[in-house]
């Protein structure tokens, strides 16, 4: 399930990126009414930025929904144990370890020089 989410959220993000690229500021406008360049478009004079816009907003919206749950998700994972009972859990491995290390170090002393 995150790795699907992952995936989409990828995804968005390299749509939003081309879809703010490929938009006109509103400075081109400018330049194209003093003659600099074809103002047309494919989708005609408005119809690009309408297209656009509404493209970039569901994409923003989406980069934001996976966003949040990637950040739920990721919260909930540590979740499952509490930070006294984890500190618990560390000084008994640890203990586990020193009587591992103690009980070698009392064979190696039976044996003679």
């Amino acid at each position: 399930m995150e790795n699907l989410i992952l995936i989409v959220h990828v995804i968005v993000s390299l749509a939003v990126i081309g879809l703010v690229l490929i938009q006109h500021g509103k400075g081109a406008d400018a330049g194209a009414a003093f003659g600099g360049g074809n103002s047309g478009s494919v989708f005609g004079v408005q119809g690009s930025s309408n297209f656009l816009t509404r493209a970039t907003s569901i994409s923003v919206t989406l980069f934001f929904c996976t966003s949040i749950t990637l950040a739920f998700l990721a919260s909930n994972k540590h979740e499952t144990l509490s930070p006294l009972e984890s500190v618990v859990e560390n000084s008994k491995s640890l203990d586990k370890n020193t009587q591992d290390v103690t009980e070698k170090s009392s064979v190696s002393q039976d044996i003679p020089n």
